[in-house]
């Protein structure tokens, strides 16, 4: 099952971030967030460009925004999330109130 999130920096819309399976993740600027030189790139290591960044695992930076140890295993247990789903933690946990300038919301599909 393919899940996507927008991120967003400072409150603006950023780009997409997509886990394709358990083994490939993309990330996309949105145009307007790549074509307005104010906006900082997200991360150092995803500079602003108009190519789709893929990795074979959830993008460092990303992960970076995990709990860890003891935080991390409640959160887990709380939310009933696999420790391996790091993707899962990411959508629950950095939708609002994270510690950076990024936050991370879903994009659920309906249909």
């Amino acid at each position: 099952m393919i899940r996507k999130a927008e991120v967003h920096r400072n409150s603006i819309f950023a780009g997409i971030l997509t886990e394709e399976d358990d083994t490939t993740y993309t990330f996309e600027y949105d145009d307007s967030y790549i074509n307005n030189d104010k906006h900082p790139p997200v991360s150092l290591t995803l500079p602003k460009c108009n190519k789709t960044y893929t990795s074979d695992y959830l993008f460092p930076f990303f992960f970076n925004m995990l709990a860890e140890g003891v935080n991390r295993k409640l959160q887990l247990r709380h939310l009933q999330i696999s420790e391996h789903d790091h993707f899962g933690l990411l959508l629950a946990t950095s939708s609002k109130n994270t510690i950076g300038a990024v936050i991370v919301k879903e994009i659920t599909q309906h249909g």
